[in-house]
């Protein structure tokens, strides 16, 4: 990594289109309203789609934190 370049996932627009796909899939806008509501385990099914796409969110934040995040201070990479 060169001393200019800053790895700042605040920038990179990619990483707000991940984030903007999965909040969109979280919210159940796409079941169909009324009619009967599908059960499975015990639980609706829009709770688990919900659940499901609300893990993988945080799994993908925490990619993002750990491998696209410079966390290590300035003075620890020079080495003083």
């Amino acid at each position: 990594m060169e001393k200019n370049e800053v790895k700042e996932p605040i920038q990179q627009k990619w990483i707000w289109v991940g984030v903007v796909l999965m909040m969109l899939a979280i919210v159940p806008w796409y079941f169909s309203k009324g009619g009967e509501i599908t059960i499975v385990l015990g639980f609706p099914a829009w709770a688990l789609v919900s659940l499901f796409f609300s893990l993988i969110l945080c799994g993908y934040l925490s990619w993002v934190c750990v491998k696209h995040w410079n966390i290590v201070e300035d003075l620890e990479e020079d080495g003083k």
